[in-house]
C-alpha cells in the first residue's frame, strides 16, 4: 500500500530515525513522534494508516498510544515493538486491538512484511466498509425513482445534511414525494434505528392538535381519561415529519417554536417541562413567504424551520424520470394485482411523457394502477389510459357571459366553487384528502368549503 501514512513513535532517536528511513525507502509517507504524548497529538490532528510504536517510553507508554489510536481512529492499524517481551504485555496489546507484536532486535525483512500485511488488511477493511456504506445508501434511496439532474441534486443535498441535527423545510407541489425525501434524510442519519413519525397537520382537528403534538395528562380536559404520549415524545431520539406545516394554528406555533429552540415540551395539564431530542422536518405545498405575509405562518417559526430548504421539482419538470416511474409502478401493481403486464406501448408512453401531471407522481401512480386493473395482456396500450391522458383538453380563454343587468358575483363564484368541489369528490370516490389535493387546497380549507356548501356525504372518507 504505497503512499500510506505511517506514524513512528519511539523515544530513542536512533531507532526512530532508522525506522523512518527504512519505511520511506519502501514508498511510505512517514511522520515521527519522540514519545507517547506527541504521538497522541499527531493522532488528534492527522489521519494515519499505521502506527508503529515502542512500548516502554517515559510519561506515556506504547499501550496508551494504542488505546488513543483506537479511540480516535478505530480503523488505524497499530504495530507494537519492544525490547522487553513478555506474555502479559503481548496479550494486553492484542486485546487492545494491536495488529501484531514483535520484539527487538528484529529482521528488516520481517518488519517490512508485517507492515505491508497490516496495511493490506486495513485497505481491505476500508474497502469493505465503503462498499457496505454504498449498499446502505442505495437501499435508503430505493423508493426514490429518477435520474434527472434536479432530482439528483436533491438527493445530493440529502446526503450532505443527513448527519446534522438542523431542521429541514421541504417544499413542492402535492404528490412530488416530500415524505419520501423526509424518510431518506432519516434513513441516512444516525437516527435511522429510532422512530420516524409522520403527521399531516391539516388532518388534525384544531381543538386536539396541541394534545397530539405534546401529549396530555389524565383529566387535563373533558375526554382525557388517560395520559397520552404526544408526537414529540414518541419521536424522541428520532425524526418527526410535519406535513402541511402552515395548517398549524397560530396559537400552537408559539409553542412549536419553543419546542424547537429549547428542545423541551410541556404536556397539556402538566406543570413541568420534558426534554426531547427530535430532528424536525417540515413540509408544505404552499408558497411559504406568502403564507408568512398572509399571517398563516409566524415569521420566526418560518426562519427556525427553514434552516435547510429543499424544493422538490414537479413531475413535468423532470419528464426524463417518467419512463422509470412507469416501469416501477408496472412492476409494483402487476405483482400486487397478480397481473402479467410487462410494459407500455411506445404510443402510450409518449402520451404519458407529454401529460402535465398536475397531481405529480401520485397522479401517475393512480393512472398506472387503474390501467393495470382494467387492462389485460402483457402490454398496456393507449386504450388503457384514462380519457384526460389520451385526449388532453386544450384550455382556451373564453369570454365570460355578462348579463346586461349585471350579476351577483359572490353567488356566481359560490356556485362555481360548489360545482368543482362536487366534481373532485366524484373523481376520488368521496375521498376528501385526495379531492383536496386535486383542487390544490389544504385538507382544512377543503373541509371548511365542503361544510359551507353542505356537500359532505355519509360515504365520504378521509383517505
Amino acid at each position: 500500500m504505497p503512499d500510506a501514512r505511517i506514524l513512528v513513535v519511539d523515544d530513542e532517536k536512533s531507532m526512530r530515525e532508522f525506522l523512518a528511513i527504512m519505511l520511506k525507502k519502501e514508498g511510505y509517507d512517514v511522520i515521527v513522534a519522540d514519545g507517547g504524548d506527541s504521538a497522541i497529538d499527531v493522532l488528534r490532528r492527522e489521519q494515519v494508516d499505521l502506527v508503529v510504536t515502542d512500548v516502554r517510553m517515559p510519561t506515556t507508554d506504547g499501550l496508551s498510544v494504542l488505546k488513543a489510536a483506537k479511540d480516535l481512529s478505530p480503523n488505524t492499524a497499530v504495530l507494537v515493538i519492544t525490547a522487553f517481551a513478555s506474555t502479559e504485555t503481548a496479550v494486553e496489546a492484542m486485546k487492545l486491538g494491536a495488529y501484531d507484536y514483535i520484539t527487538k532486535p528484529f529482521k528488516l525483512d520481517e518488519i517490512k512484511l508485517i507492515v505491508a500485511n497490516a496495511l493490506e488488511r486495513k485497505r481491505l477493511r476500508d474497502e469493505n466498509l465503503y462498499l457496505k456504506r454504498q449498499l446502505e445508501t442505495q437501499r435508503r434511496f430505493e423508493s426514490i425513482i429518477g435520474k434527472s439532474p434536479n432530482l439528483l441534486e436533491v438527493l445530493d443535498t440529502v446526503r450532505k445534511i443527513a448527519e446534522s441535527h438542523s431542521t429541514v423545510m421541504i417544499t413542492g407541489e402535492s404528490g412530488t414525494g416530500k415524505e419520501l425525501i423526509a424518510q431518506a434524510i432519516h434513513q441516512q442519519s444516525n437516527r435511522r434505528d429510532k422512530p420516524f413519525i409522520s403527521v399531516n397537520c391539516g388532518a388534525i382537528p384544531e381543538t386536539l392538535i396541541e394534545s397530539e403534538f405534546f401529549g396530555h395528562v389524565k383529566g387535563a380536559f373533558t375526554g382525557a381519561v388517560a395520559n397520552k404520549v404526544g408526537l414529540f415524545s414518541a419521536a424522541d431520539a428520532g425524526t418527526l415529519f410535519l406535513d402541511e406545516i402552515t395548517e398549524v394554528p397560530q396559537t400552537l406555533q408559539v409553542k412549536l417554536l419553543r419546542a424547537i429552540q429549547e428542545r423541551e415540551i410541556r404536556r397539556v395539564g402538566e406543570a413541568k417541562d420534558i426534554k426531547v431530542d427530535v430532528r424536525l422536518i417540515a413540509a408544505s405545498n404552499r408558497d411559504l413567504e406568502q403564507a408568512v405575509q398572509e399571517g398563516n405562518l409566524r415569521e420566526d417559526l418560518f426562519y427556525r424551520l427553514n434552516v435547510i430548504p429543499i424544493h422538490l421539482p414537479a413531475l413535468r419538470e423532470r419528464r426524463e424520470d417518467i419512463p422509470l416511474l412507469v416501469d416501477h409502478f408496472i412492476h409494483k401493481f402487476s405483482s400486487e394485482l397478480d397481473k402479467e403486464v410487462r410494459r407500455v406501448s411506445p404510443e402510450a408512453m409518449s402520451l404519458l411523457e407529454q401529460h402535465q401531471w398536475q397531481g405529480n407522481i401520485r397522479e401517475l401512480e393512480n393512472v398506472i394502477e387503474r390501467a393495470i386493473v382494467l387492462g389485460s395482456g402483457e402490454l398496456l396500450g393507449v386504450e388503457a389510459l384514462p380519457e384526460n391522458v389520451r385526449r388532453p383538453r386544450v384550455v382556451r380563454d373564453v369570454e365570460p357571459d355578462f348579463p346586461d343587468d349585471g350579476l351577483d358575483l359572490e353567488a356566481t363564484l359560490d356556485r362555481i366553487e360548489q360545482q368543482y368541489l362536487r366534481l373532485a369528490l366524484d373523481r376520488t370516490g368521496g375521498v376528501q384528502t385526495r379531492a383536496a389535493e386535486l383542487l390544490h387546497m389544504t385538507f382544512r380549507q377543503f373541509r371548511y368549503k365542503v361544510q359551507k356548501h353542505g356537500l359532505g356525504r355519509r360515504g365520504d372518507r378521509l383517505d
